[in-house]
């Protein structure tokens, strides 16, 4: 298997220890289903017990934790106009896309992590991504490998991976006419365009997306594979998902 590669984290990583299949909240959009296998590119072996975190702005460019910023905030990418972000970086720029912004407010909408299974395998369920000033549309992923989950969220282990996904231009277009994403008034970058994406394809994390043409209102599922190495350290300058202060849950 292929090393996936690593791509900024960005500067809204929290580490909520929010352990849920569910992700949604209640925010509007088209239902994502998202089924991620991690698998140890060395030995090709599924990777088990991993924490798998992934993040993403909601239908109108804004992150939980961070929607006093606006839409027009930055995740790694062309720089905004405008203000920049309040907040001391806490962490050193390679993997980490600009260190991390202090957050705004305590949600935790379009956030969560799950501990992959015997088949190295997690699944979300979200809604699709919207976008804002200076990206494509993508979702944040990081996985933590050779740690344990306990009742105080995932302890032990090391960051071994932080990548993105992202999503097709005709299914972007798509969306884009629907509510509430059509209100999203920040010009949507594509991925030709994105600073970030490599390029690459599946191996970049382009998402397979399944859906009815035409139809996508009704839903889209997605399943793709990510070859890590579980002994490295790096992958971004936040922290693996474990207890915190703020808010926490553990709905699967």
């Amino acid at each position: 298997m292929e090393l996936s590669p690593e791509q900024v984290e960005g500067p809204y990583f929290l580490d909520y220890a929010l352990f849920r299949k569910d992700i949604t909240e209640d925010e509007a959009g088209v239902p994502l289903r998202l089924r991620i296998k991690v698998i140890d590119s060395v030995t090709c072996e599924p990777l088990r017990n991993a924490a798998v975190d992934v993040w993403h702005c909601n239908a109108i460019g804004l992150y939980s934790g961070y929607t006093a910023m606006g839409s027009g905030g930055g995740g790694g990418g062309t720089p905004p106009t405008g203000p920049p972000p309040t907040g001391t970086p806490t962490g050193p720029p390679p993997g980490g896309g600009g260190g991390h912004a202090a957050p705004t407010d305590d949600l935790t909408f379009l956030r969560g992590s799950q501990v992959t299974d015997h088949h190295g395998e997690v699944e979300f369920r979200t809604v699709y991504p919207g976008w804002y000033q200076g990206r494509a549309v993508h979702i944040h992923l990081k996985v933590v490998a050779e740690g344990q989950k306990t009742a105080d969220g995932y302890e032990g282990g090391h960051q071994c991976h932080t990548g993105q996904f992202y999503f097709s231009e005709e299914s972007a277009l798509e969306i884009a006419a629907l509510d509430p994403y059509k209100t999203n008034t920040t010009t949507r970058v594509t991925l030709d365009e994105d600073s970030i994406y490599p390029g690459t394809g599946l191996l970049g994390g382009l998402l397979p997306l399944h859906y009815r043409k035409g139809h996508i209102a009704l839903g889209v599922r997605s399943s793709i594979t990510v070859g890590v190495d579980p002994d490295a350290v790096n992958g971004g300058s936040g922290t693996p998902p474990q207890a915190s202060a703020t808010p926490s849950a553990s709905a699967s």
